[in-house]
């Protein structure tokens, strides 16, 4: 089958845009003056020239001031997404290119890029793409009609950008299967964008071994986000009993159990991810020192309460429990209960490790939450560290959306 990288010219000079310009309501625009790259549709008095939904504009604010290039999407309450703030940056393959080569050299600085996040939408300036690369595949999600359409052009040019690093593009897997794709009028999509390769794909991370399925495992297969934060649990598991919570497919648990842990149990509802697990283990293994669990955490950790159970090394790795405003008050209560049942079963000066992947769920509000239980739990909380997701994840201040993890190590003591 054709790749979708295929005869693309990543190099043409070629204005991409429409010639329309949008323009702002007198007083609007204060997110985008300030730094953000998002244009609500309520902001905008009106559209000159000829705009079909994902073309590319110019815009400008209330008096004709220029303001930069973005494309636009009338369907959605998002109505123009930035890609340049810059009158002289025209919107051209080669300027593309640009970017996508800039976040690739960003990552060769920052990180292990054996497996890494290579692109991180607005993070890289530019807006609903993500793309991980696992070893030698690519795993594409489109969350936007406008990038959705540059999507041959930035492909095309990453899979250039590490060639020219001697890193040879194997196949392209793309996971658009987000609901918010038909806010932007697009369909869900999952599936190949090179010639078919087997969809399991192993890598390695921190001297652990995991097979990652891009086809079947949750977002994109993995969470890359962890993984300075899977390292930094290690130097406190060596002969410890671990609890490991929602472990999805066994990152945190394995991390554990290289490190040296005695015994390490790993738990979450999912079957799949439970079986993933198991397998991660014996890659590794370390089958005979992790027990795969599958269970509801929130009704375990009770029960293991009730039955005396106290651990050294307690991992909290939920799923968001917020992924609205409106819920957030009901997403604190559920954290406020999971963090005070699994503080409560730490021996006395054993160690606590727990996040939040939810940006609703702002550092405050998360730190005040975990003090709460806490207190309810009896038990005195000294924070070892505080830390956020990894670097090939970049916190593009202004932009609120590309914070969202929060991470805390803590030592758990009795009350004094």
């Amino acid at each position: 089958m054709p790749w979708i990288t295929d005869n693309i010219d990543t190099t043409s000079t070629a204005d991409l845009a429409c010639g329309a310009t949008a323009y702002l309501r007198r007083g609007e625009g204060r997110l985008l003056k300030s730094g953000g790259l998002w244009i609500y549709d309520n902001e905008i008095d009106r559209v000159e020239g000829s705009c079909d939904n994902g073309d590319i504009l110019s815009v400008a604010d209330y008096d004709g001031y220029f303001l930069g290039y973005g494309f636009y999407n009338g369907r959605s309450k998002i109505r123009i997404r930035m890609l340049s703030r810059r009158k002289e940056d025209i919107i051209t393959p080669a300027f593309l290119t640009q970017r996508v080569r800039a976040a690739w050299e960003y990552r060769k600085k920052v990180i292990d890029v054996g497996s890494c996040r290579v692109i991180f939408g607005e993070a890289d300036f530019l807006p609903g793409l993500t793309v991980d690369k696992y070893k030698d595949i690519l795993v594409v999600e489109s969350l936007a009609l406008g990038i959705d359409r540059l999507k041959p052009i930035l492909l095309a040019a990453l899979v250039r950008a590490l060639a020219s690093d001697g890193i040879p593009v194997r196949g392209i897997y793309e996971r658009s299967d987000a609901k918010v794709r038909e806010k932007e009028g697009m369909e869900r999509f999952c599936g190949f964008l090179s010639d078919p390769f087997e969809t399991k794909v192993q890598i390695m991370e921190n001297g652990v071994r995991y097979l990652v399925d891009v086809e079947n495992g949750q977002k994109t297969g993995f969470f890359l986000d962890q993984k300075e934060n899977r390292r930094a649990i290690q130097r406190l598991c060596r002969g410890a009993d671990v609890l490991d919570c929602f472990t999805h497919t066994g990152s945190f648990a394995l991390n554990a159990a290289i490190a040296g842990a005695a015994h390490v149990t790993a738990v979450d509802a999912s079957d799949l991810a439970v079986a993933q697990a198991r397998e991660n283990a014996a890659l590794n293994g370390v089958e005979d020192r992790v027990d795969c669990l599958c269970a509801d955490v929130f009704d375990l950790l009770p029960q293991l309460a009730q039955e005396g159970r106290r651990y050294d090394v307690v991992i909290l790795d939920p799923p968001a429990f917020t992924k609205s405003r409106s819920s957030i008050k009901a997403a604190a209560r559920g954290y406020r209960e999971i963090n005070r049942r699994g503080m409560a079963l730490v021996k006395d000066g054993g160690f606590l490790a727990t996040c939040s992947c939810s940006h609703f769920m702002d550092p405050e509000l998360f730190a005040r939450t975990i003090a709460e239980a806490a207190r309810d739990a009896h038990r005195r909380l000294r924070q070892v560290e505080f830390r956020t997701q990894a670097p090939d994840h970049p916190i593009l201040w202004a932009s609120d959306e590309s914070y969202y993890l929060k991470f805390y190590i803590f030592q758990v003591c009795e009350e004094r």
